[in-house]
């Protein structure tokens, strides 16, 4: 599941990140530490990897 903004990948980025140990999840902010306890390393890899051209920066649900 590709994400749906630009922020939304920047916080699977950093979930990513701490995920596998790189940065310390105490450093986390807002969405980024619900996504570290919440997806797994895969989906959090599809996040992170989707392309941004044409995203929005915020999307509104």
């Amino acid at each position: 599941m590709p994400a749906k903004s630009k922020a939304q990948q920047k916080a699977a980025g950093a979930a990513l990140s701490a995920k596998r140990g790189e940065t310390p999840r105490t450093k986390l902010k807002g969405a980024s530490k619900g996504m570290v306890e919440s997806m797994t390393e895969k989906e959090l890899e599809e996040f992170a990897s989707t392309k941004t051209k044409n995203k929005p920066e915020h999307v509104r649900h």
